[in-house]
Formats: structure tokens, sequence, C-alpha cells
């Protein structure tokens, strides 16, 4: 399994934990002492963190790869395309390593998030999500839903696309 694959594969387990109301234990470094009880995140503060993580996307601009031929490089996970983007030179340089292509040279475009979300994933022909920051601690995935994309482009709005 590649490095994407497991990624995705852990966040959706997470993913599925938090909406099935599993209170989340974090990673050992996060933990207090152990006498000091354990640490549960509760799902509306969850909730409140994914919007101001969206807010903040929406509101910057990203860097995305480009792919052989000048568009913006997608990765496949789970079924659906998504976009990788990053938040800095930094966070594409530890994705690149991680992927064993640190030596090769990743060209780059900068976009804003909101046009991301409100332009390009309408416009393309299957459904798309954007992953940001995706070999960071702090890596994120926006899927192509109601709420995040325009109804047309979401997989749960009216005009769902299909992937070919």
């Amino acid at each position: 399994m590649g490095f994407d694959e497991e990624w995705g594969r852990l966040r959706a387990a997470a993913t599925e934990r938090v909406d099935a109301g599993v209170p989340v234990e974090p990673a050992a470094s996060a933990r207090e002492p152990e006498h000091a009880g354990a640490v549960a995140v509760d799902a509306a503060t969850a909730r409140e963190e994914v919007l101001e993580r969206l807010a903040d996307f929406r509101s910057r601009a990203v860097l995305v790869p480009l792919d052989e031929r000048g568009g913006l490089w997608t990765a496949e996970l789970g079924g659906l395309d998504w976009i990788c983007a990053f938040s800095g030179p930094e966070t594409l340089a530890r994705f690149a390593d991680a992927r064993g292509e640190a030596e090769r040279e990743w060209p780059y475009r900068r976009i804003v998030g909101a046009r991301l979300l409100d332009e390009v994933i309408p416009a393309l022909d299957f459904p798309c999500g954007v992953a940001l920051d995706a070999a960071g601690p702090d890596g994120i995935v926006f899927p192509p839903v109601r709420g995040l994309v325009p109804d047309g482009a979401a997989l749960d709005g009216d005009g769902r696309k299909e992937k070919v």
C-alpha cells in the first residue's frame, strides 16, 4: 500500500469514528499524563475546528503541483480524484519526500482555496475533492459534498457527478 492510500485509509477511519460519535484519543505525544485521565475530542468541537480550517483554506493561496501536461496534479484515492494542495513550499517538499520524489522538480501554481472549491471542481467532468497538506500531521481533505463545493458538483447534491 502506497503513502497516498495509507493516508487516505487512516483519514477515512478517523472520520468514521468521529461520525459515529466514538471519542478520539490524541496521539501519545499530545496526551496528558496517564494519571490525569483520558482526553476525548467532542464532536461539536471537532466540527468547529474543521469549519475554521475550511474558512482558512478558502481565504488563502495554496500551491497545487502541476502534472506532466501542465494541469493540476491529482491522485486517486477511495474511488475519487483529489487535487493535492499545499499550504507552502515546506509541506510540498514533505509530500515529495514521503513519495520518494524529493529530487525531481515539482512545478506548481498558486490558487486561492475558494477558487478550487467554487470554480475548478465544478468545471471538472468527474467528482474531485481537495487534499490539503497530505504528508503532514495537519493534513485535511475537503470532499466534493454539499457545503464544501457547489451543489451541482457535490456527490450528495442534485447534479451528482458520476465517475467515468
